[in-house]
């Protein structure tokens, strides 16, 4: 059985940084891609960010590029996402996603994604 569990959400202030945390355990982490999305209040899931299965490829949504850097570390079956500069509007529910492949697909949408985490707390203060 697969799991996945987040970890880093809190509460900072405008311009402050937070580091998310995801590890995921149940079946071989390094062959398959891992992404990140964010739901805030009365909004549809969005996509954050993803990563492919070596880590020699990422994706952003537009408004976080530049802003948010996603990393992965196979031997310790993590992937993080390192969040500078952030908003109000960054303010969400966090989840992080383990893909149905390696590399190939659509990782901007939410059923490419086999299994989630349960999600962590981002609020960010102005």
């Amino acid at each position: 059985q697969v799991h996945v569990v987040e970890s880093g959400g809190g509460l900072v202030q405008a311009g402050g940084s937070l580091r998310l945390s995801c590890a995921a355990s149940g079946r071989t982490f390094s062959s398959y891609a891992m992404g990140w999305f964010r739901q805030a209040p009365g909004k549809e899931r969005e996509f954050v960010a993803a990563i492919t299965w070596s880590g020699d490829n990422t994706y952003y949504a537009d408004a976080v590029k530049g802003l948010f850097t996603i990393s992965r570390d196979n031997a310790k079956n993590t992937v993080s996402l390192q969040m500078n500069s952030l908003r109000p509007e960054d303010t969400a529910f966090y989840c992080c996603g383990q893909h149905s492949t390696a590399y190939s697909g659509s990782f901007s949408r939410r059923d490419g994604y086999d299994y989630w985490g349960q999600g962590t707390q981002v609020t960010v203060s102005s």
